[in-house]
C-alpha cells in the first residue's frame, strides 16, 4: 500500500513539475542571463583599469538611501506641488536632490578609499589578496 502512495505522490510532483514548467524554464533562463551577464562584465573589467572605482561607487549607491517624492503646498501660491526628500533635506527639483545623492554617493565612496591604507596596514603587508 505504502509503494502505491509513493508513486501517486510522484505522479503528482511530475504532474505539478509540468504545469509549472515554462515558469520554471523562465527562471532558469533568467538565472543563465544573469550569470552570462555577469561573465561579460568580469572580462570587461579585466581591461577597464577603473573598474574598481566604478564598483565602488556602484557599492556606494546601495549604501545610501533614495530620493522620496513627496506632494506638498508651495508656500507662496498653496498650490500642491511635488517636491523631493533626501536625508531630511527637502528640494524644489529632482536634479537637485538628485545632485545631493550623487555628492554623498562620492564622499561614501571617498571615505572608503580614505580608509583603505589603514585596513591594508591592519592586514599585513599593505598589498591586496595575500
Amino acid at each position: 500500500m505504502s509503494d502505491m502512495l509513493e508513486m501517486a505522490a510522484l505522479i503528482l510532483v511530475a504532474i505539478a513539475i509540468y504545469g509549472w514548467r515554462h515558469r520554471i524554464l523562465a527562471a532558469l533562463q533568467r538565472f543563465d542571463a544573469n550569470n552570462i551577464a555577469r561573465r561579460r562584465e568580469e572580462m570587461r573589467d579585466r581591461q577597464d583599469r577603473l573598474a574598481h572605482y566604478k564598483h565602488t561607487l556602484r557599492l556606494a549607491e546601495e549604501q545610501v538611501e533614495t530620493i522620496q517624492e513627496i506632494a506638498a503646498r508651495d508656500e507662496r501660491t498653496a498650490m500642491a506641488v511635488t517636491r523631493y526628500v533626501f536625508e531630511g533635506v527637502t528640494y524644489a527639483t529632482r536634479e537637485e536632490a538628485q545632485g545631493a545623492r550623487q555628492e554623498s554617493i562620492v564622499a561614501k565612496a571617498r571615505d572608503f578609499y580614505v580608509e583603505l591604507p589603514a585596513a591594508l596596514a591592519r592586514r599585513g603587508d599593505g598589498k591586496l589578496g595575500n
